[in-house]
């Protein structure tokens, strides 16, 4: 089964040069300042300068404000803004406004979780389905943590969907077959630290998905 990929949290030319040449179809620049993965707005720029036009730019959030997304959207040349902790009513005001792809995060860890995603249809364009964090960590994803695979199982997905959390090169063909996701997002499972990307994880983790 063919599945594209999503690098996310990419901060430098060199790691975001990586997951272009190895065949990401997107490239994730997060805005949030409490993320080791936050890229100011000169830094984003410079990155999307970088981007060919078959690769799409991905903007992360976290409940952001309208002057924030403005800015992001012109300086990452964002084709796409990817919503964390962001209501289905706020997520369709930004759709209205910006006229971009939505990407709404559901966060799993029980399958009565998955059931937020069919309140996002005409909201958004794509959920992502990510792995529930601690109630007291301050960052929503990007912390290595998966679901089970399996509370996918037979669910009747509203809106187009990819899959995230705890994936790295060891387990995402496993996940590809496992759940059939087409679109497949890593951040953490190609980093040495956090906030930290590895060129040859990235190279490892495009590779495997090719071979998925």
């Amino acid at each position: 089964m063919y599945a594209s990929a999503k690098i996310c949290g990419l901060s430098t030319p060199a790691t975001l040069d990586a997951a272009v040449l190895g065949g990401a179809s997107h490239v994730g620049f997060v805005f949030f300042e409490a993320s080791p993965r936050n890229v100011g707005l000169e830094q984003a720029a410079g990155l999307a300068a970088r981007v060919p036009t078959h690769v799409q730019r991905v903007g992360v959030f976290v409940d952001p404000d309208d002057a924030l997304l403005d800015a992001a959207v012109q300086a990452g040349r964002l084709d796409a803004v990817q919503l964390h902790k962001t209501s289905p009513e706020r997520a369709a005001v930004i759709r209205g406004r910006l006229r971009r792809q939505i990407w709404a995060a559901v966060a799993v860890k029980t399958r009565a979780d998955l059931d937020a995603a069919r309140e996002y249809a005409g909201a958004a364009d794509r959920i992502l389905y990510d792995a529930k964090t601690p109630d007291t960590s301050a960052l929503p994803g990007g912390m290595g943590v998966r679901f089970d695979w399996t509370l996918l199982d037979g669910f009747a997905h509203p809106l187009p969907w990819a899959l995230s959390g705890g994936l790295d090169a060891g387990n995402v063909v496993e996940a590809i077959v496992r759940t059939g996701a087409r679109l497949v997002d890593v951040s953490s499972g190609v980093e040495e630290a956090p906030g930290v990307k590895d060129v040859a994880r990235i190279r490892a983790f495009l590779a495997a998905v090719a071979k998925g």
